[in-house]
């Protein structure tokens, strides 16, 4: 997939935000004493490459990365800055909690982290990102050309 552009300043407000509040789900910024067990889940649920994106989010002050909460359980994470600046990702959803909105109700808080952070624009990329048509549809999001393999070409794996 290529890289994505979304504008920061204009974003909607979607119904799945409101819908993981009344779940019971909190979304909020990860803290610095929590990075050994969200390294370990994230690792364990995803990927080392992905903890690895995850270790640098939350190498940050303030961290920037987001996770998603149900009393102790982690249900979700997502980061920003943990590649290149102005990158949003990675992020991910435990598989037993997929459907409920949390995905993109973590997407909307971590862009609009973003844009209180000062950016205008994100830039979603195309490494391992979901379908272009979510983010085209939800956040009016568009194809930066040229952009593929993008920052990810030549990575170790």
């Amino acid at each position: 997939m290529t890289d994505l552009l979304v504008r920061l300043y204009d974003l909607p407000v979607l119904q799945s935000e409101a819908l993981v509040r009344t779940a019971g789900v909190t979304i909020r910024r990860a803290m610095a004493p929590e990075r050994p067990v969200l390294l370990k889940w994230v690792e364990e649920t995803f990927s080392p490459g992905w903890a690895g994106e995850c270790a640098v989010a939350l190498g940050h002050l303030p961290a920037t990365m987001l996770v998603a909460v149900r009393g102790n359980t982690v249900l979700g994470f997502a980061c920003y800055d943990a590649t290149m600046r102005g990158f949003f990702g990675p992020t991910g959803v435990e598989e037993t909690a997929r459907g409920a909105g949390i995905g993109e109700a973590l997407l909307m808080a971590t862009l609009r982290a973003m844009g209180e952070a000062g950016y205008g624009y994100a830039i979603i990329g195309g490494g391992g990102a979901g379908p272009i048509g979510f983010y085209q549809k939800r956040l009016e999001a568009i194809e930066i050309p040229g952009s593929r393999p993008g920052i990810y070409k030549g990575m170790l794996t």
